[in-house]
């Protein structure tokens, strides 16, 4: 298997940093699924021309970031991130992300004004044409991608969100800063994604996924409208309720 040498800034790439990538990239493009046994150690250090010492050392370190799982006698197999969940709460994916103690990162798709739509605008309160602010935020654990976030947001109630770096802060964690939330209505079905969410997560355009749609409000104004979709095999939302 060749691979070209990536470059650090202080040389070239170590040399079990080939087979790291090489897994991690499979798993994230689903080349490898939750469940699925990965290459031996003899396999992956035949194909790169590495010591089992060398490729044992990338398998320990996606152990312990949580992407695979190793069974002694058995194998690696690529970690049951189907067992991430969430709850009806709104709460910031990174702090759901960083409870797991596994890695959050976030990247930014799009990010615009835009002119609502009449449909747009009849959920936020507001006048066809009015200016929506949208982005496209994709994010992903331990570098998996588990939720496409698509959200409006009323420029009245968050005049600065087009200036928020949002691989530093998320959206959520913003928007409850500068307009704290007083309501918030769901919706929750099992569908396909769109074109765009399907590329985005890496995913078939039949894989089917779990979509939550939320409306926020603060005092009584709509603040943000978000689509947010997970690829089913890799989410799962749970939560609880007592009276």
């Amino acid at each position: 298997m060749a691979t070209m040498a990536r470059k650090t800034p202080s040389g070239p790439e170590p040399q079990y940093l080939k087979v790291k990538n090489h897994l991690r990239d499979g798993i994230a493009s689903g080349r490898w699924v939750p469940g699925d046994l990965l290459p031996s150690e003899a396999e992956l250090g035949a194909a790169f021309e590495l010591s089992r010492m060398t490729v044992n050392r990338a398998l320990r370190e996606l152990t312990q970031e949580g992407m695979i799982e190793r069974v002694q006698g058995v194998g690696s197999f690529v970690a049951q991130l189907h067992r991430i969940s969430s709850t009806l709460t709104v709460r910031d994916v990174h702090e759901e992300i960083a409870a797991r103690g596994h890695r959050h990162e976030a990247r930014l798709h799009s990010l615009a004004k835009i002119k609502a739509t009449a449909e747009q605008a009849a959920e936020f309160g507001l006048k066809a044409g009015a200016p929506l602010f949208h982005s496209v935020i994709v994010h992903f654990e331990n570098g998996v991608a588990i939720q496409c976030e698509d959200r409006l947001v009323n420029p009245a109630c968050a005049p600065d969100y087009l200036a928020q770096d949002f691989a530093q802060v998320t959206p959520t964690h913003y928007l409850l800063q500068v307009a704290p939330l007083s309501e918030a209505r769901y919706t929750i079905e099992a569908t396909l994604p769109a074109g765009l969410e399907a590329k985005l997560l890496g995913i078939a355009r039949r894989d089917p996924c779990l979509v939550v749609r939320r409306l926020t409000f603060s005092r009584g104004v709509a603040v943000t409208s978000v689509r947010l979709t997970h690829p089913g095999s890799r989410y799962l939302l749970e939560g609880g309720f007592q009276a």
